[in-house]
């Protein structure tokens, strides 16, 4: 059994030979590469993920990552194609094949017929006089010097190689379409990071019922409306509800300390006045991000400086945004 620092030794030896090779990609970010971009731009129909082994793992994470940044892609194991998943292959569609050998037996099989049904073929592989490289329309070259592995047989430095290039590729399609924060909620509507692009304060408030007191209201009245709406605030408004400040939980205990005579008060003595305030197209995460910063948990929500709703910290962290 290895000690504890023997097995921290071999985990940095491995993780210092995958930077090693990854930064040595860019050498090849060529001529190849760029045309490899602007034919995906420019083609009508979907990208065609396919290899065999660990490379067809690495195929679906790219075509998963096309998918989210604006590319539709689609995953074709190169075993299944030969076998008569062929017809995932549409006329207008680009076929990219990774293997780092370029030589396997499904591959040589799969490439002859992608070739005569007239798809760009676009090879990401380890070996230039491969097979595989030497029957692409494009080569996106992703050669390892050895594998973080050892014995240099696990695929590992490989298989890395060809994740980073799949995502530089995603991400150079991605900034030429002008992909955007808005187009990547569309795509990413469910769990945390839906929600952080594309939850809203107006979904929010609308759960909240709304505490209002006018200027001039005693404070028996602002007590009640607090406690009785439950969001520990009130916004203090003038007649025509146009927002004129707020009185927090704080507040009250600051005015109790001071030992005022509270009959004699009424909102308007009490209130901050002109308080944080936000939008209610404004993102909670956003909204979060602005209470963090002021040490605040609730926000008035305003139209054209009247008094729409409330958000509170705990609708943001009940969404589970943090």
């Amino acid at each position: 059994m290895k000690t504890n620092q023997e097995i921290k030794k071999i985990a940095i030896k491995t993780i210092d030979n995958e930077i090693a090779e990854i930064t040595g990609l860019k050498a090849f970010i060529d001529d190849d590469f760029v045309r490899c971009v602007e034919t995906i731009l420019n083609a009508t129909g979907r990208v065609i993920l396919t290899g065999i082994g660990k490379s067809a793992n690495i195929a679906v994470k790219i075509a998963a990552t096309l998918n989210s940044t604006g590319t539709p892609a689609i995953f074709m194991h190169a075993a299944d194609a030969i076998h008569g998943d062929l017809g995932i292959i549409q006329k207008d569609d680009v076929v990219i094949c990774l293997s780092k050998s370029g030589n396997t037996p499904e591959i040589k099989v799969l490439l002859p017929i992608i070739r005569m049904m007239k798809n760009t073929l676009i090879g990401m592989v380890g070996d230039k006089t491969s097979f595989l490289a030497q029957n692409a329309d494009i080569v996106l070259y992703t050669p390892v010097s050895r594998e973080a592995c050892p014995n240099n047989l696990a695929p590992t430095s490989s298989t890395t190689a060809q994740l980073v290039m799949g995502d530089a590729l995603a991400v150079c399609l991605l900034e030429c379409r002008g992909f955007t924060t808005d187009d990547f909620a569309r795509f990413h509507p469910g769990g945390i990071l839906g929600k952080n692009l594309y939850l809203r304060v107006e979904d929010l408030m609308k759960n909240n019922q709304l505490p209002i007191v006018k200027t001039g209201d005693n404070i028996n009245t602002v007590i009640i409306e607090m406690t009785s709406k439950r969001l520990g605030a009130t916004a203090v408004v003038e007649t025509n509800n146009k927002l004129k400040g707020i009185i927090t939980d704080g507040d009250l205990r600051r005015m109790l300390q001071k030992g005022n005579d509270i009959n004699n008060l009424c909102a308007g003595d009490i209130m901050t006045p002109t308080p944080q305030t936000i939008s209610k197209d404004t993102l909670a995460a956003k909204a979060l991000s602005i209470m963090k910063s002021r040490n605040i948990t609730q926000l008035i929500v305003t139209e054209n400086d009247y008094v729409a709703g409330f958000v509170h910290l705990h609708d943001i962290l009940r969404e589970g945004i943090i």
